[in-house]
């Protein structure tokens, strides 16, 4: 018999959203119900008016079946009635689905027309099959001059930005999303206030890039447990825009320590163990589950996974960040409102520069970080009141050229008009000689002045006649 067609009315325990109820085997001991498979939450009471509520089967324990609610358990009482569906939670995935926004459990909350009879397909399914990942070596543009000509974001690569409350990391990922030279982008929005939701909305639709945008929100007042759902469905979308129609998708997800809260919250409903600042144990398991979707698929597309991960008091070591620091390939570090050269890293940046990018890429690169971090020594000498001598005054330039130039993230342009930019503001602080650059570059993109060298005015100048 069907198990929809069954109604199991036992509810042993209501803890938080968890539901607890009385599953009989079978005749040989084994459970009817699979792991993972949904349910329907029905009211048995006269004359309550409540809506039957989805959930999911998160542990089978003999004939006790836990139900994790998404639409949390508040109404419901232990008269209440469970069917379960016989199939896991699905997420619809058709042409259809592009511009539209959906809630944390999958349904449309735009305003749009329904999606009922559109195909859907199963999330939470198994990473891919390491034979058919290729090597990474395309890069994705997002004409953020800090990303693009310092930390390449490589197509499969998975990189969080790392950064505190109070940072404008979400204005960073909107524009990397609305910039970014990706077929699709899937935006996961995880714990949202409403203005940040509408934020990322309207920065979509203003920069044109909202038809080619899907985006699952699971807002601060909904239940969640929802939250837990974001970043599946977000990656089951992409997996399949991948590999069924080779698009080169770019994941964005926010925030990624909500994620891990709401685990925290559901294990603590659970009664499990806690571990590290009672974080479950198995944060790094469940992280490295969903990073691992990020993949260049041989044949087909690629899936590209940037996330927010942020930092309790600016803590590395906080369980959340730290865990992630193992499974991703570099982080962003979000600083004061800009980029930290010093604190960010792509490790698959060398599979892109000076192979898919311009041959000077590599050298202006490590000149412009080499005169950057000149210049924060400069700094503190000056702030230490020492003599500064007259390169150091240049180097002080360079800084203030630089940060300006560079690191403001409000700043936008391609690579190419970055790289030149980079040697413009070299050539107004410094000779070719100071650059210890090759030659052959130095003679082909450094500026031709009018015979004077950069530095030229300064030495003329009455203070060093």
């Amino acid at each position: 018999m069907s198990q929809l067609l069954i109604r199991y009315s036992r509810i042993l325990e209501i803890v938080g959203d968890i539901v607890k109820v009385h599953v009989p085997t079978s005749e040989s001991g084994a459970s009817q119900i699979s792991f993972g498979d949904l349910a329907l939450i029905e009211s048995q009471d006269e004359g309550q008016a409540i809506l039957p509520r989805t959930a999911q089967v998160i542990l089978l324990d003999g004939e006790e079946v836990s139900l994790q609610v998404f639409s949390g358990t508040k109404g419901l009482s232990t008269h209440s009635v469970v069917r379960f569906l016989g199939r896991p939670m699905e997420v619809t995935f058709s042409p259809n689905i592009l511009g539209r926004t959906f809630s944390g459990t999958g349904e449309p909350i735009d305003g749009g027309p329904a999606l009922t009879d559109e195909p859907r397909i199963e999330i939470d399914g198994p990473t891919v099959n390491p034979a058919r990942r290729i090597l990474a070596s395309r890069m994705i543009r997002t004409d953020v001059p800090m990303i693009d000509v310092f930390n390449c974001l490589v197509e499969s690569q998975k990189i969080p930005i790392f950064s505190v409350a109070g940072e404008p990391y979400n204005q960073l990922l909107a524009r990397i999303g609305a910039q970014a030279d990706a077929d699709i982008v899937v935006f996961g929005g995880i714990g949202l206030i409403f203005d940040d939701y509408h934020f990322f909305k309207r920065t979509f639709e203003e920069a044109g890039a909202s038809a080619r945008t899907v985006m699952f929100v699971h807002q601060g007042s909904d239940p969640t447990v929802e939250a837990l759902l974001v970043p599946d469905m977000a990656l089951a979308v992409a997996e399949r825009y991948a590999v069924n129609e080779g698009k080169r998708v770019l994941v964005l997800l926010t925030d990624m320590t909500a994620y891990a809260d709401a685990l925290k919250e559901v294990g603590i409903s659970m009664e499990h163990v806690p571990s590290n600042r009672g974080y479950i144990g198995d944060l790094y398991s469940q992280l490295a589950r969903r990073y691992e979707k990020a993949c260049d698929y041989k044949g087909a597309g690629s899936v590209t996974i940037l996330s927010v991960t942020t930092m309790p008091g600016d803590d590395v070591t906080h369980p959340v960040p730290d865990n992630t620091g193992y499974i991703t390939e570099g982080q962003f570090y979000l600083h004061n409102g800009v980029i930290d050269p010093f604190g960010s890293l792509s490790r698959l940046k060398q599979h892109v520069i000076g192979k898919v990018t311009r041959e000077d890429h590599s050298q202006i690169m490590n000149t412009l970080i080499r005169f950057y971090a000149a210049s924060q020594d400069a700094e503190q000498k000056q702030a230490m009141s020492f003599e500064l001598s007259e390169f150091d005054e240049r180097v002080l330039k360079f800084g203030r050229l630089f940060q300006k130039t560079f690191m403001d993230i409000d700043v936008s342009m391609p690579l190419e008009e970055a790289l030149d930019t980079g040697w413009s503001i070299l050539a107004q602080c410094f000779k070719e000689e100071e650059l210890l650059m090759k030659q052959n570059l130095i003679d082909k993109y450094f500026p031709k002045s009018d015979g004077s060298s950069p530095t030229s005015e300064q030495e003329h100048s009455p203070e060093n006649a």
